[in-house]
């Protein structure tokens, strides 16, 4: 579950980005699944740190493992504020809860990123699915046309199988099965 911070998944990306490349001495690849990944100690700029996890049992484990190392003061679990994951384990200060776009810098200098890594962040254009295409991105909109630039990428569409959302009756999410009786023994 421990290992090298040099065999973490993500090392070169700290290694790029962290303002105080000392502090990656004292991190700590940490797996939970197949890959490890690195956390990284507080100290210098970085004030916290965070790790997601992918369900409360790991979140744990991992907690329990940073309470043994240096440098990862107050770990503790709480639900994720990123819809990719349900749990992180968070350590040192509590980030700021902050939005808009100066609050990228604040949270990059809350983390301990360089300056020229949040200001290359912070610079680039973000690009979301409803900002790639004049189409509507909903899941509400209409199935794409059969040509144009929203069109399927292999030719023609797929032909949907359930009706959309909004077309469904309130109430429901899934598609409505017919459902069947079994009338044995009957004539």
């Amino acid at each position: 579950m421990v290992a090298a911070p040099q065999d973490a998944y993500d090392f070169e990306y700290f290694e790029q980005r962290i303002a105080d490349a000392w502090l990656l001495e004292g991190s700590v690849a940490v797996r939970t699944l197949r890959m490890p990944f690195l956390a990284v100690p507080v100290g210098g700029s970085r004030r916290g740190g965070y790790f997601p996890v992918s369900c409360v049992c790991f979140g744990i484990k991992v907690r329990d493992v940073l309470l043994e190392q240096p440098g990862f003061p107050n770990p503790r679990l709480r639900w994720s504020p990123y819809p990719d994951t349900c749990t992180v384990v968070e350590w040192g200060e509590r980030p700021p809860t902050l939005r808009g776009v100066c609050d990228d810098a604040a949270l990059g200098r809350f983390y301990g990123y360089s300056e020229a890594a949040i200001a290359a962040f912070t610079q680039r254009a973000p690009q979301t699915p409803s900002s790639a295409t004049s189409e509507p991105c909903s899941p509400t909109a209409p199935w794409p046309a059969e040509e144009g630039p929203t069109s399927h990428p292999r030719g023609r569409a797929p032909e949907r199988k359930t009706p959309p959302i909004a077309s469904r009756p309130p109430g429901t999410l899934l598609p409505a099965y017919p459902r069947t009786r079994t009338t044995e023994g009957t004539s």
